[in-house]
């Protein structure tokens, strides 16, 4: 079966079957949750984004290519502020930073979660103003403690002994005084993949709850009275769909809250409650919208502060793949079409698959290799009469796991030359793409009011032998 990245096939999701026992009646048909608002086919078949056609993009900008529907992004950015009209929205860098998505999201009104130096050098360098950046990480150098404290972020999230002493060391010598947040291992199960699931035990981030290193780290913050302690960071997991983990890690993040004002007198102002808010990478994933999530959450803090005893804390949200995920897709040009015989006994008892190779693959996607995650595609050049064929959309490196979309149904003339686009590339694609096999980057390009621009340009391989000193 379609292998479906890890929790969503999770309670009522798992309901849902197959993706290929609703083969669509046409295969040029597109299905909106899982493309950017502004996509659409022209007149001649072919994909548009905001008026430009993908043939256009492609013979502008070659392929691979990231496309960014902009005024998707800047839509997705004002659905959250607005869900969230009093509370705070960080845009969570890690998903994808470039300097031109950074002036978006600030242009927007939200704020930035960076987790790296790079990450906060990107920031600063693109006029984001520091008191709206948070700074995570669970290895914080003292040359990135500094760089945050000189440029006067807005918050640093603590996520170690070593570090609270070390932020200590560093604040102390300068005289000022950070706001802190402290992230709490809550040890909640998110039903995601175990590799981004981040609020069990059993792992590097935060401070555990169980064990009391939460609260010990909490009272040593305030004790030492050099920290401003704001309050309590939780962050379960990623692409999650099911709202009762943020319920049950509420519950125990503010019972923490209660302990530590009833042992120290100081009731916390601030919550974060963390991101990984899921978004539809098929017709099998059904998101929540920012204003239910906003519903629920506000009425899971109201309760447990109400049952706490607890004036309810500003409460901060981190949305990175719901903002910016659904926003881009990748296009692609294919390279072979093989159709390949399964098994033994002959055809008619073993079958086939084709494999549809196109010129990108794990180096611009690793997430389908490494979280076993699933995409959808689509023929993207032109339309097509032919009936469906089930096809798996592979890439050009030297690994028999280099598979981009594991199965979708494509016209079955699909042939080389053709362009297939992948929608929901927008977070975790770029940002942790590779050079494996030496192949370089690909570009991202933002398109708004039918004109592309260049946002992010393509490696070479001047770029990659420039670092080759030896």
């Amino acid at each position: 079966m379609r292998a479906h990245e890890a929790g969503a096939l999770h309670g009522d999701l798992g309901q849902r079957g197959p993706a290929w026992l609703r083969t669509p009646a046409d295969v040029n048909a597109l299905v909106p949750q899982l493309w950017p608002r502004n996509v659409s086919r022209a007149a001649d078949g072919a994909l548009a984004v905001a008026g430009l056609s993908v043939r256009d993009l492609a013979a502008e900008f070659g392929t691979p290519v990231y496309v960014l529907d902009e005024d998707d992004l800047r839509s997705r950015c004002r659905d959250f502020r607005a869900a969230f009209p009093t509370e705070d929205v960080y845009y969570a860098g890690k998903a994808f930073l470039c300097r031109a998505v950074v002036r978006m999201i600030a242009e927007e009104g939200l704020h930035l979660d960076v987790c790296t130096g790079g990450e906060l050098a990107t920031a600063l360098s693109a006029g984001m103003p520091a008191e709206r950046i948070g700074f995570h990480g669970n290895n914080k150098s003292v040359a990135e403690l500094t760089r945050a404290l000189d440029a006067g972020v807005g918050r640093i999230i603590l996520d170690s002994f070593t570090e609270i002493d070390r932020l200590t060391a560093l604040a102390r010598e300068r005289g000022v005084r950070p706001r802190v947040m402290i992230r709490v291992t809550v040890g909640v199960e998110a039903h995601t993949h175990e590799f981004i699931a981040t609020a069990h035990e059993d792992q590097k981030f935060g401070f555990s709850l169980a064990g009391g290193a939460a609260a010990e780290a909490a009272f040593r913050v305030l004790d030492e009275g050099v920290l401003e302690l704001r309050g309590l960071h939780s962050h379960i997991g990623s692409q999650i769909f099911d709202a009762s983990g943020f319920e049950v890690s509420a519950r125990r993040v503010l019972a923490l809250q209660a302990q530590i004002r009833d042992a120290r007198g100081v009731e916390l102002p601030e919550l974060d409650l963390g991101g990984g808010f899921g978004i539809a990478y098929t017709t099998q994933d059904d998101p929540a919208t920012p204003q239910d999530l906003a519903k629920r959450l506000r009425k899971i803090v109201e309760s447990e502060c109400d049952s706490e005893r607890l004036a309810v804390p500003h409460l901060s949200i981190e949305p990175g793949r719901a903002i910016v995920g659904p926003a881009v897709f990748t296009l692609y040009e294919v390279g072979t079409v093989k159709s390949v015989l399964l098994g033994a006994g002959g055809e008619a008892a073993a079958g086939r698959r084709c494999y549809v190779s196109v010129d990108g693959g794990m180096s611009d996607n690793i997430r389908t290799a490494l979280y076993d995650a699933s995409y959808s595609a689509t023929l993207a050049g032109r339309a097509s009469a032919a009936p469906p064929l089930l096809a798996r959309v592979v890439g050009k490196h030297c690994e028999s796991g280099d598979i981009v979309v594991k199965d979708e149904f494509l016209p079955a003339d699909v042939q080389p030359g053709d362009f297939v686009a992948v929608p929901g590339t927008g977070a975790y694609c770029r940002s942790m793409a590779s050079n494996y096999n030496h192949v370089p980057r690909p570009p991202v390009v933002a398109v708004r009011d039918g004109q592309a621009r260049l946002i992010v340009r393509r490696e070479t391989e001047e770029d990659l032998l420039a670092l080759d000193v030896g």
